[in-house]
């Protein structure tokens, strides 16, 4: 889901950069009617093994896993929807589950599953396989990214 944080770094105009474990960037923006804090990061691991970097960036920004949100695909919802929750468990996803074992199964974090769909072949390939043209353009225009954007504004609204 590297795709819809370049397009969030891009719409909100946080410059990212890289270091060895992925790139990150820093901004204060205005998503809605909120003046927000965010903190962008993508991590060069793949995502089955990303929980390493991504509890290490949470630590050096966030701090705390309730302020992080975490967007992944989910072969349990329809392309181009969105579910946004907070905790839980991994729902069989390894790169949430790498995630919850490096935050020591701290499972209190936001979670914004981002549909993918499913069809007949196997799931591991499924996933693999690159996004349709017209789900990229959903998440990295206004439709898709307003609705992510909707979310980090209610999350930030909590925390």
């Amino acid at each position: 889901m590297h795709l819809i944080v370049d397009a969030l770094a891009s719409r909100l105009g946080i410059n990212m950069s890289g270091d060895r474990n992925g790139f990150q960037g820093q901004g204060t923006v205005t998503i809605g009617e909120s003046m927000v804090s965010l903190h962008l990061y993508k991590s060069k691991s793949l995502m089955n093994v990303s929980g390493p970097s991504i509890a290490a960036a949470c630590r050096q920004t966030v701090q705390s896993p309730t302020s992080m949100i975490v967007i992944s695909d989910s072969l349990s919802h329809k392309v181009e929807t969105m579910h946004a929750r907070l905790g839980g468990s991994a729902n069989g996803h390894n790169g949430v589950k790498s995630i919850i074992s490096a935050l020591r199964n701290d499972m209190n974090f936001h979670r914004f599953r981002i549909g993918i769909g499913r069809d007949d072949t196997d799931a591991a390939t499924y996933v693999l396989r690159k996004l349709s043209s017209h789900e990229r353009q959903f998440w990295t225009t206004d439709k898709g990214l307003d609705l992510i954007l909707s979310e980090i504004e209610k999350v930030a609204l909590k925390v």
